[in-house]
């Protein structure tokens, strides 16, 4: 294979139409996401930082189809390439502040939360960038692209790449 040719792949089919099969829930799932926004836009969490986030969150699940719909969405609001390549090795380059490096850290210990829990010391890490609000409207995010993870990883539900902004 050259370096121009790509190679054929094929997606991991449905297993699942989680809004036929659970429509309440797929409902609910929705006002979920809405109220989290709200809570999110109510704070003034910057909208690349919350792509960012969304994105990391689902590197970490392993879910295709959000990876591939938060880096879109960043990029349509304005994120650079650099830094989205970088995401995954987000603690090894130089391209994040300190502030989204805080919420990064939080958002991988609260995803990975069976592993120790947030730590205090976690929790004042983020606590020392983000006032209450703004930490509660994290938790609300991260605690939501973890469930759409979820449903993402399980069902298949989605076709990956069909996610345009």
């Amino acid at each position: 294979m050259t370096t121009t040719e790509n190679p054929v792949t094929t997606a991991a089919p449905a297993r699942l139409d989680i809004d036929a099969a659970a429509p309440a829930f797929s409902k609910a799932m929705s006002h979920l996401d809405n109220a989290t926004n709200r809570e999110l836009d109510r704070v003034g969490i910057d909208p690349l930082l919350r792509e960012l986030v969304k994105a990391r969150v689902s590197q970490i699940n392993g879910c295709s189809y959000c990876i591939d719909m938060h880096t879109k969405d960043a990029r349509a609001k304005g994120e650079t390439e650099q830094r989205l390549y970088g995401l995954a090795a987000w603690r090894e380059t130089p391209f994040f502040t300190e502030r989204e490096r805080a919420a990064l850290a939080f958002a991988e210990k609260v995803t990975l939360l069976a592993v120790d829990h947030v730590p205090g010391a976690d929790w004042d890490a983020a606590a020392a960038h983000f006032s209450p609000d703004e930490l509660g409207a994290l938790v609300a995010m991260i605690t939501t692209i973890n469930a759409w993870n979820a449903i993402g990883v399980t069902t298949h539900t989605w076709e990956v790449g069909s996610y345009q902004p």
